[in-house]
């Protein structure tokens, strides 16, 4: 009994907290408020944004030059920009024979998206006399993180470079020949980015591994953008700016408090629902549904998703996913119940009997889900990672949390009635 109640009040405290974390953030981790405005990135359609057409020029001096095979190029990698960038619902199509057109959500100023598009993403470490000692050839891979760097104890935004085998080689060489020259104070390596210096680090000793850091006054944002610069490598050809300008909502300005509040009213129509159906446990049902939306914001802001009208479509079918494992499982207890059996043996058998019918229908769910994301962009990816990540989340609040909320009412002695069952003779 008493366990009963310890796990019962433990799974509704983390339920609160998880609220708390949705409305309040946590500073500490970089997580906002769902509550800010720049919380969640949105898509073209629902907040506006920019539209950048860039002109390819052919390189002249290479005779086996191939204008549709840079541009198949220009795309990638512009694509991994963008996606590293959590700017996932922006679109990338090819105008003409040489132009590319970019339509970017929530960035309202085309010259800013412009700029960080464009770039070249030539990095290039240095020596203190500017001599290059190696280029962006050398590294594996590039991310941006929070937490300690150094010996500090302080949490800052910063980039990790990865190197390849050679390039771990070359920087160790050249940290320690920068060590060499302490007494000159000539001691240090400069990291450049597109000719902008992103690190004056001193050396004291040779370096020999296989990651690098770069820090100083990094946001989240600017963290991001460079290491997604960075890890999507050079663009194979230049590229002119030709058009830029402002794109609005294309569904309107109000599209998106409208889709929210459509689903607030439909989220209190289904508690209602399964209140009035389920008793007691349609309320534990409610519980659990506000336990998944706030987990569901939490991810959102902490992941970056980029939310548009499909993704918002995604959100509310994986509710409606929820609402039904958790109906499937209350059938099954109902008809325990009336079976005769008592409340604890009805709950671990109607458990048991709806894991299986829960779970294939999400794994098929997900496997739809997956394809999507791997294989769809714009609306489509954007659909198909809200639905992942809403199904995996449903899916756990029911088989998880509900199961430990019945369970616990089940052993702290609930009659059968109240939990759906027939009420007995004994009861009346």
């Amino acid at each position: 009994m008493k366990n009963s109640v310890c796990s019962f009040v433990l799974v509704l405290l983390c339920i609160v907290l998880c609220v708390t974390v949705a409305l309040c953030g946590v500073g500490s981790i970089g997580l906002k408020s769902v509550m800010e405005d720049d919380a969640i990135n949105k898509g073209l359609d629902l907040v506006g944004g920019s539209s950048i057409t860039f002109k390819a020029l052919p390189d002249e001096t290479n005779e086996e030059f191939d204008m549709n095979d840079a541009l198949t190029k220009v795309e990638t990698i512009l694509r991994d920009r963008l996606d590293a960038l959590s700017y996932s619902e922006a679109t990338i199509a090819r105008v003409g024979d040489d132009q590319i057109r970019v339509e970017i959500p929530g960035i309202s100023d085309p010259n800013a998206a412009s700029e960080t598009l464009g770039s070249t993403a030539k990095l290039e470490f240095k020596d203190a006399d500017g001599n290059v000692i190696f280029e962006g050839d050398k590294i594996k891979g590039a991310v941006s993180n929070f937490g300690p760097v150094g010996n500090s104890m302080a949490s800052e935004h910063h980039v990790v470079l990865e190197f390849t085998s050679e390039g771990q080689k070359l920087f160790a060489e050249a940290t320690a020949k920068a060590a060499s020259r302490k007494g000159e104070g000539k001691n240090f390596i400069d990291i450049e980015l597109d000719g902008r210096n992103l690190s004056h680090a001193f050396v004291e000793e040779a370096i020999n591994n296989a990651t690098c850091t770069i820090s100083g006054g990094y946001t989240q944002e600017l963290a991001a953008e460079t290491a997604g610069l960075i890890d999507s490598g050079n663009l194979p050809v230049e590229l002119e700016e030709i058009e830029l300008r402002h794109v609005g909502a294309t569904l309107g300005s109000d599209a998106l408090s409208t889709s929210l509040k459509a689903g607030a009213i439909g989220i209190l129509l289904v508690m209602l629902f399964m209140i009035l159906v389920y008793r007691l446990p349609g309320f534990i049902s409610a519980i659990a549904l506000v336990g998944y939306v706030a987990i569901f914001a939490v991810l959102l802001v902490y992941f970056r998703v980029n939310l548009s009208l499909p993704g918002i479509a995604g959100i509310i079918l994986t509710i409606g996913m929820a609402v039904d494992a958790n109906v499937i499982i209350y059938e099954r207890i109902k008809e325990e119940l009336n079976v005769g059996k008592s409340v604890r043996a009805a709950v671990k058998s109607g458990f048991k009997g709806a894991t299986s019918a829960i779970v294939d229908s999400n794994v098929t769910t997900i496997i739809a889900a997956v394809v999507l994301v791997a294989m769809g962009t714009g609306a489509v990816y954007g659909f198909g990672i809200t639905l992942l990540i809403g199904t995996l989340v449903s899916m756990f609040m029911a088989l998880v949390v509900t199961r430990v909320f019945l369970t616990a009412l089940a052993n702290m002695g609930v009659g059968a009635w109240i939990i759906g069952g027939k009420r007995n003779r004994g009861e009346e």
